[in-house]
């Protein structure tokens, strides 16, 4: 048996995003993944989502940004980073010499600045793609998630493949009304592939209860107490779309890894657990392979959707005081 492990993520441009096995580093998992590409040296994952970068600096939330919850992290750095010029000078030389791929996770409130962002990395031969990362505010929404609206994700999408020929992702949120809606929209779009989830929006109290953690009061819940959400995302997209989807959320160990094939996702990314372990990501390349060899899998294809119904598009979850 021949073991092949290789994923397409872009198959409508083939061999532009082709990943070596199906687990990559999600986007806030790795800063914009040089420190973790010279960590890792052979156990490498498949491909670095970078941590969103936006047009112009930005000097993100005020402190505290981060609490370690029980299984989980809650978080609210903000979009703090010095801008994508900045980041392409400093850190985009040291990503044409790896062989890992880097897809850059942009993130705008308006379709002017995500046209900008998508036309300057069309020029870079040092990204393998982009991510566009739909959680980013709507300033013609007052503020609101892109992702929680199909025109606005739908404007979003239209602007950065417009311009662009890299592999384009766009990465949906899970407070979405209907994701499947969402999803159908930013695939006719132009999108190669969906990733979904990031942190979901959590609170958690100071020791007194006098008051919120995070300066912020809200934060990002991610670890692996939101994996049961990632699941259902990816679950709902799979069955109305045929692109290839990044399952993310909660992902530490390799049952996480075959939960996510199983309801649909192509490719499993990790952020959370990546930044106490490095490693993980490429480890859990090889225990997949490992896998796949003791239970007969020659392909991942194989493993992928064995969890969806035989009747696709069962509907998205609506939650009434008893379940659904």
């Amino acid at each position: 048996m021949t073991l092949d492990l290789a994923v397409e993520l872009a198959p409508n441009r083939p061999g532009r995003l082709r990943l070596r096995h199906p687990v990559l580093v999600a986007a806030g998992g790795a800063g914009y993944g040089n420190e973790l590409i010279e960590a890792v040296a052979e156990q490498k994952p498949a491909a670095i989502i970078t941590r969103s970068v936006t047009r112009e600096a930005r000097t993100g939330n005020r402190p505290p940004r981060m609490a370690g919850l029980p299984d989980a992290l809650l978080s609210s750095v903000g979009l703090q980073n010095p801008g994508l010029e900045a980041v392409l000078h400093r850190q985009a030389p040291r990503w044409a010499a790896s062989d890992v791929p880097i897809i850059v996770s942009i993130c705008a409130d308006n379709a002017d600045d995500i046209s900008a962002m998508a036309r300057t990395l069309d020029m870079r031969p040092d990204a393998s793609g982009l991510e566009l990362n739909l959680a980013c505010p709507d300033r013609g929404r007052h503020g609101e998630p892109i992702g929680h609206d199909v025109a606005a994700a739908e404007t979003a999408t239209v602007a950065a493949r417009a311009v662009t020929d890299l592999p384009l992702i766009v990465k949906l949120i899970a407070g979405a009304p209907d994701v499947r809606i969402i999803a159908r929209a930013v695939a006719a779009a132009g999108a190669d592939a969906i990733s979904a989830i990031g942190p979901v929006p959590a609170l958690a109290l100071d020791r007194d209860r006098a008051g919120a953690r995070l300066g912020t009061a809200y934060g990002g819940l991610s670890g692996p107490t939101i994996k049961p959400i990632g699941l259902r995302v990816v679950y709902e997209i799979a069955q109305v779309v045929r692109i290839p989807i990044v399952g993310i959320g909660g992902v530490a160990c390799l049952d996480d890894v075959l939960d996510y094939l199983a309801v649909g996702a192509t490719a499993v990314g990790i952020a959370t657990a990546a930044l106490g372990d490095p490693l993980l990501p490429g480890r859990l390349g090889e225990e997949l392979a490992a896998w796949c060899e003791a239970h007969g899998v020659s392909d991942t294809r194989e493993l992928t959707g064995r969890a969806l119904p035989r009747r696709k598009d069962r509907g998205s979850l609506r939650m009434g005081p008893f379940g659904r």
